[in-house]
């Protein structure tokens, strides 16, 4: 066992990173920009959103709680299966966008850690990306080489020299 080893040994294990729920976080984010959006878009006043405004809201808060990725879920902005369906998603997604500046104006800390959250998930599925073409290329590169590999050898010669030597 040479030094590197034992100096491994005697540092602490790092334990995985436990999964952190985002979901309460992200749900006071989506409320306070609907406010944001609703005294922008249909004149109310104060924390009160109007009938259409909150019933949105209440079918977003209700499919987030359904969530099936749960407490690891993806920002609602940048997840591939969105679970509030076609036309609430469309909606929401309007109401996040025409926010937005309006949003930067009023709480920019939580804006800012937003927008780094949506670059996260940006940067993971392209890494995911990244590695299943890259496992792609290698499956696809495999399958070439075991083709070239067959065709330089004539069919069933060796199985006859084993036969032969028998």
């Amino acid at each position: 066992m040479g030094l590197i080893d034992k100096i491994k040994s005697m540092l602490p294990k790092r334990k995985p990173p436990e999964p952190v729920n985002n979901v309460p976080k992200e749900k006071e984010n989506i409320r306070k920009t609907f406010g944001v959006y609703c005294r922008a878009n249909h004149s109310m006043e104060g924390d009160k959103l109007c009938p259409k405004c909150t019933a949105l809201l209440t079918t977003v808060f209700t499919k987030m709680s359904r969530c099936p990725y749960g407490i690891t879920k993806p920002i609602c902005e940048k997840c591939e299966t969105p679970c509030f369906g076609e036309r609430a998603t469309k909606d929401f997604l309007n109401v996040m966008q025409s926010s937005q500046k309006k949003m930067l104006l009023s709480h920019p800390i939580m804006t800012m850690k937003h927008k780094l959250q949506s670059l996260g998930a940006d940067y993971a599925k392209q890494e995911r990306d990244k590695k299943s073409t890259d496992k792609q290329k290698e499956a696809e590169a495999k399958v070439k080489n075991k083709i070239a590999n067959a065709m330089k050898s004539p069919k069933g010669s060796k199985s006859k020299k084993k036969k032969r030597k028998k």
